[in-house]
């Protein structure tokens, strides 16, 4: 006696048609879209940026770089990408079986990309990584406090960079500028959204539900207060479970230092590829201060990250023709570097999940025969 199709599919776990691959973020048509896109600014960048500013020689610059040092940029990125793989293990891979290291590579390299290209703040990579890890066997709610206490250990990085630089070269502790804008406002956001995110951790346990029921007879406000009850409650479970990964001092959270730190390690390096390079509490700060762009709708923060990161280390007294140099060839290795193997770890981790599906329809089909009568 054969199982049916439908049956089969029953009994596997997370490959219900809720869970199909997030194929159309990722389209042939979206790809064209987003790489013409993502291209069209990289040009605009490279040759019309410059114009505009008056460095008609930027590019003979970029030409002219150390190639040692654009070498060491590379060697950076790839230790930071190494740092986000080691995170990922740390906060998600605990008990489970199936998400090797090689697997681990395939999603954070694919959702990389997809951060990158198709949507602001990471949200392409976050559906794509969610996507992966529900087909391992992962449950829903697993996988959402796990994904926010991931998001929590690494902003906590650069909200606390941002704060201890910001504070450190306001009071002169650190070489560079004391302009209060660029100093103080961004320590004095760093420093409220360290407060919000720990007050989370005050908010009661199954919130939403309190407020579900509060709200329930409240009309349209009622409903929307209702929606958004589950938001709360999410960052609160999220934090703390950050807070228990920190806790138990597994070393895989030092992997978002790595992430963030030899980031800024390869704009360092391609400040000495052209030049000698800004004192490093100002690095940090034009850094964290243009990775604000990353919330603006554009493919990987491409155009508003360079602009920003540009536009603050001008202000900070570095020359804008170094500036410019230094930041594009950085976003050069930043940007394009995981493309290509992220783009191969996209299809890898499609025949990885399909092999996942298989596997679980092949037990299905196992278990069904083992209990049926023979016929």
């Amino acid at each position: 006696m054969e199982l049916p199709q439908s049956e089969v599919d029953a009994l596997v776990p997370n490959v219900g048609d809720d869970e199909q691959m997030p194929t159309r973020r990722l389209s042939r048509r979206h790809l064209f879209l987003g790489g013409f896109f993502a291209l069209a600014i990289v040009v605009f960048l490279y040759f019309g940026l410059p114009q505009i500013a008056g460095i008609n020689k930027t590019w003979d610059r970029i030409q002219d770089g150390d190639p040692k040092w654009l070498i060491v940029c590379a060697i950076f990125e790839l230790i930071s990408f190494g740092g986000y793989i080691w995170l990922f293990r740390g906060v998600f891979v605990r008990g489970s079986t199936r998400i090797s290291w090689r697997v681990s590579y395939q999603i954070t390299m694919a959702g990389l990309v997809a951060a990158r290209l198709f949507a602001a703040a990471g949200a392409g990579g976050a559906i794509l990584t969610a996507w992966a890890l529900r087909r391992s066997g992962m449950p829903g709610r697993t996988v959402a406090t796990r994904m926010i206490a991931q998001y929590v250990i690494l902003y906590a990085v650069y909200m606390f960079t941002l704060l201890i630089a910001g504070v450190g070269l306001y009071v002169g502790a650190f070489n560079g500028s004391r302009v209060f804008a660029l100093t103080m406002v961004p320590a004095i956001i760093g420093g409220l959204v360290i407060l919000l995110a720990l007050a989370a951790t005050l908010i009661p346990e199954q919130i939403d539900h309190r407020i579900e029921r509060w709200a329930e007879d409240s009309g349209w406000f009622g409903r929307l207060v209702t929606k958004l009850a589950p938001v709360p409650d999410a960052l609160a479970v999220g934090v703390r479970e950050a807070l228990v990964i920190i806790r138990e001092r597994d070393g895989a959270v030092f992997g978002a230092v790595i992430w963030w730190y030899f980031d800024i390690f390869t704009l360092w390096a391609a400040f000495h590829a052209f030049g000698d390079p800004p004192p490093f509490a100002v690095l940090v700060m034009s850094y964290y201060i243009g990775m604000f762009a990353n919330l603006l709708p554009l493919p990987g923060g491409i155009g508003g990250v360079e602009g920003g990161m540009i536009g603050v280390l001008i202000a900070f007294g570095v020359p804008s023709s170094l500036a410019i140099v230094a930041v594009l060839s950085y976003r050069a290795f930043s940007f394009w570097l995981p493309t290509i193997p992220g783009a191969i770890a996209y299809f890898q981790l499609r025949r990885t999940v399909q092999g996942w599906r298989d596997e679980g329809r092949d037990k299905a089909a196992t278990l069904y025969k083992v209990k049926s009568p023979a016929t």
